[in-house]
């Protein structure tokens, strides 16, 4: 696509992610206050989906943000290191909350006698610690040195003959912030490759087994009811059918969820990476804010599908809905009988 003035490119980010943050920080707080007000949710694997919930919320909130990390900025040192630095924090705590949760719920299906004995349950504040720590660790770097920021008065230091011609525009010159000058190519390797690939192929394996596993055990119930139906002389049921068809439906729901969720980010991944090895700008680009836009957000969907698909995270919710739809029916009901 044609590259963007400033302001088309701001116009664009605006549209696409305003209301996709919308929608996320509303649905975060719908079953965050369905988690709280129900006691019989308040355990150790709904603290890990507690805590992704909250990644999820800030993430919802910086999303608008994170697409414009990839404009200049007319900022000063510190300043930009926040601008950087915070929502990038907050992605990559998003991501260890995504992680954890995935393996607390993969520890369950594959040890499901033994998984309270684990240190997930058993250590629960290391484990909480250990998605929100090292990815603010991490995160921080860049504020202690590990960047590519050059002062300005150092370049005019050097160049006296030049010093005269960019006196006008020192300001501007001063206050300019990219995030080249934030990130170094080795960091932002190290974090593609060191970080966001790995989390990302665990999840894909850690769901792949729990898919394999739940097949295995539908083999065998299937051997089961077999037997049985042989033993007494019945003719074949249609719950084995059933069984079938309510696997296939969880097969294509996760093939969905990872089209819809994963496949943008992984497209936008791969197109920062490559810019970054040709050189190429591509932030002009509306394909580029258009891909890095719908990645962050579809990615920031996922706790979203997981948690409205469990009636108990918003059955609180849906209990106030139905009082107001029953009182608003009862007062129109009224209203009808007085006419």
């Amino acid at each position: 696509m044609d590259p963007l003035d400033e302001p088309s490119r701001e116009k664009l980010i605006f549209y696409l992610t305003v209301p996709l943050s919308s929608i996320i920080i509303l649905s975060n707080l719908f079953i965050i206050v369905g988690i709280a007000c129900n006691r019989q949710l308040h355990n150790t694997p709904n603290y890990f989906f507690l805590s992704l919930l909250v990644a999820d919320l800030c993430t919802g909130i910086t999303l608008p943000f994170i697409p414009r990390m990839a404009l200049d900025r007319q900022l000063d040192f510190k300043h930009c290191l926040v601008m950087y630095i915070f929502p990038n924090f907050l992605f990559l705590s998003f991501l260890f909350n995504l992680v954890m949760v995935h393996y607390e719920r993969y520890l369950c299906i594959v040890s499901p006698l033994h998984h309270s004995q684990f240190w997930v349950h058993r250590c629960f504040p290391l484990a909480l610690l250990t998605v929100w720590l090292p990815p603010l660790l991490y995160a921080s770097l860049p504020a202690f040195g590990w960047n590519n920021w050059v002062e300005p008065n150092a370049n005019k230091s050097s160049n006296p003959n030049k010093m005269q011609s960019t006196v006008g525009n020192s300001s501007k010159v001063d206050e300019v912030c990219t995030y080249k000058q934030v990130f170094p190519k080795a960091f932002i390797y190290l974090e593609v490759c060191g970080l966001v690939l790995p989390a990302m192929l665990s999840i894909m394996g850690m769901t792949g087994r729990v898919l394999w596993i739940a097949h295995k055990q539908l083999q065998n119930i299937c051997k089961l009811h077999r037997a049985v139906d042989r033993l007494q002389q019945q003719q074949p049921t249609d719950h084995e059918q059933q069984l079938n068809l309510r696997y296939a439906k969880c097969v294509a729901a996760v093939s969905l969820t990872f089209l819809v969720c994963w496949v943008p980010y992984i497209i936008y991944q791969l197109m920062s990476v490559t810019a970054l090895q040709s050189g190429v700008s591509l932030p002009s680009s509306s394909l580029y804010i258009i891909m890095s836009c719908t990645g962050i957000g579809s990615m920031a969907i996922i706790p979203l599908i997981l948690g409205l698909a469990n009636k108990q995270y918003t059955e609180p919710i849906r209990r106030v809905i139905h009082k107001l739809r029953n009182r608003w029916r009862g007062g129109q009901n009224n209203r009808d009988i007085t006419l």
